[in-house]
């Protein structure tokens, strides 16, 4: 059986460092904000390039406190819109209307999977305060139009990064040069990394992610510090000091011995994503199969592969083949967002009356390949055989 993610196999790679690490906590008596937060933090927000990096329970917190901390500061207000693409996990959605704010879907590019860039300023609306991309699949959704029309529109630009720890972003041609209104405010950003590029990102590191931890956890990462520590007090009961709380917050924290574990695979990252490339590149070079849509790729450091997505038509039929044949697959994601009953017929999330053409059409061909940094190519070359005969 070749496993879609053989978590047992990725973590006994570093087996030694974590049982270390791990038994390091166990015995120093100390689980939650001690030094392994403020350590990893320390790690992860040079990684990322930003100044502040705040742990937090998971990658939907994260994308909550965000928003909840520029409501705080008066920058957003219930009924504000967030701009969203259609194309992505429910939990991008969920973090907009837990805080009471509108997410406004925009369709897909069908090339990248990701927010169509040419769609999004007729959904701009005066309530408009952001946009949030979703670097999904773990490619980098950023593009220089975007930063040009957050700019024009004085919206604030949050990354979804919780597929894309390590992705790089790559600048496109420029646009509009000697006329400041058309010019990107991220211009000259190429070679950083995405969850440094808009002015906050939420991160995920449950275990299946690039960078997982051995439970859920996640992170927000920005320059901003005002931001940092109105989201560190959030996610601590709404308090900075023992017992005096300035906002009714939620306890959302990193524990301890995630934050060991994520350090020591920290280290890791950029060679188990260059593997996943390697895996992602054979795929695409060898897969040759008129039923199947396969990636559309530019530039490999713009993509770190957390998911390879294919489009295929027969896909239950495929997916069952390729079962029967010990290749193990799944699909992401089987129901997008606005089909979902808890949306169903809801107030809460801002729809066209038309359908989501390219969005329904993802959900419904979607196929995701195996790869990890523990998928060896002669695995690879089993799919891809499989998969042309098919």
């Amino acid at each position: 059986m070749i496993k879609f993610l053989d978590l047992q196999k990725i973590t006994a790679q570093y087996s030694d460092e974590i049982h270390a690490a791990v038994d390091r906590i166990v015995d120093s008596g100390w689980y939650l904000q001690g030094e392994e937060n403020k350590k990893f933090e320390e790690e992860y927000s040079k990684f990322i390039g930003t100044k502040y990096c705040i742990g937090v329970a998971n990658g939907l917190d994260a994308l909550i406190w965000i928003l909840r901390a520029y409501i705080e500061l008066g920058i957003m207000k219930e009924g504000d819109e967030v701009i969203v693409p259609a194309n992505t996990y429910i939990a991008s959605i969920l973090a907009i209307t837990e805080n009471n704010l509108v997410p406004v879907l925009v369709e897909p590019d069908i090339n990248t999977f990701q927010i169509d860039e040419n769609k999004i300023e007729e959904a701009i609306t005066p309530k408009t305060k952001a946009i949030m991309i979703v670097h999904l699949y773990g490619r980098c959704a950023y593009t220089d139009n975007i930063g040009v029309i957050c700019k024009k529109h004085n919206l604030k630009l949050i990354e979804d990064n919780a597929q894309a720890q390590g992705c790089v972003y790559t600048p496109q041609s420029p646009k509009g040069e000697g006329d400041n209104k058309s010019v990107s405010p991220f211009r000259g950003l190429g070679g950083k990394r995405t969850g440094s590029i808009g002015d906050a990102a939420g991160h995920s590191f449950y275990p299946g992610k690039n960078l997982g931890a051995f439970g859920d956890a996640g992170a927000v990462t920005t320059d901003n510090e005002e931001l940092a520590n109105t989201i560190r007090t959030l996610a601590n009961y709404g308090s900075s000091k023992k017992y005096v709380f300035k906002y009714t917050g939620r306890n959302s924290r990193l524990d301890e011995i995630q934050a060991a574990v994520l350090s020591v695979k920290l280290k890791y990252l950029d060679k188990d994503n260059a593997h996943r490339k390697e895996i992602a590149k054979y795929y695409i070079e060898n897969i040759k199969n008129p039923k199947i849509i396969l990636p559309k790729i530019v530039d490999y450091n713009s993509h770190v592969f957390h998911i390879f997505p294919i489009l295929c038509e027969q896909r239950e039929k495929l997916q069952n083949y390729l079962t029967e044949n010990g290749v193990q697959t799944l699909i992401h994601y089987p129901i997008p967002p606005h089909k979902q009953e808890c949306y169903l017929n809801s107030e809460k999330l801002k729809v066209k009356s038309e359908k989501f053409v390219i969005t329904e059409r993802i959900h419904n061909e979607e196929l995701s390949l195996p790869i990890s940094p523990v998928m060896s190519i002669e695995e690879a070359k089993v799919v891809v055989e499989l998969i042309n005969k098919f």
